[in-house]
């Protein structure tokens, strides 16, 4: 018996439509941009009056809150996998990390561009992603902080193409979290 898409833990408490809403947005968002990612232009795209969305989602924080929440979900999977089959936790969650951005360019723009509404976030899914990085770093907080820091901005360069073109991306990486090793 087949019973539909599965729905994400993180938006177990949301309806039917909610979630067609929600699932639709992440999409117009990966093929269009942020700019397309208005209620107005979601509306159209589901054939409904951007003021309906509101019945089913408060506003588009919450909107944006719940992708996220699906994106936090996802890398905990991800990540966890990840770990799971390295002997090298901190360079495997670096590079399922950059395989989530550079699939999902838009959604990892939304997910760490602005300030984060944790306040919308569903429950505990930030900590989930997060925790298969701290427990890499044997529980270092701050040493979790730098590696993510140093992962995120060399994603985000490599997203804004900022590196000249024959820049060896894979040996900067690698670079880079060899330089972290010595701190674990």
């Amino acid at each position: 018996m087949h019973r539909g898409p599965t729905v994400p833990q993180a938006l177990s408490g949301l309806g039917p439509r909610a979630l067609q809403i929600v699932r639709t947005a992440r999409e117009l968002l990966e093929r269009e941009g942020p700019d397309a990612l208005s209620m107005r232009r979601l509306g159209a795209e589901l054939g409904m009056r951007a003021s309906s969305i509101y019945e089913h989602l408060r506003d588009k924080p919450a909107l944006e809150a719940a992708m996220i929440s699906v994106g936090f979900e996802e890398q905990a999977a991800l990540f966890a996998e990840a770990v799971h089959r390295s002997d090298d936790p901190v360079a495997a969650l670096a590079g399922a990390y950059r395989d989530f951005a550079r699939r999902q360019p838009n959604l990892y723009r939304l997910m760490t561009e602005r300030p984060l509404r944790r306040d919308l976030l569903a429950p505990g899914v930030e900590e989930a992603a997060a925790r298969p990085l701290l427990d890499a770093t044997g529980g270092n907080v701050e040493l979790a902080r730098a590696v993510w820091a140093f992962a995120h901005g060399m994603i985000i360069l490599e997203l804004n193409q900022r590196f000249p073109p024959h820049a060896d991306l894979d040996a900067a990486w690698r670079t880079g979290l060899e330089a972290f090793r010595g701190t674990r």
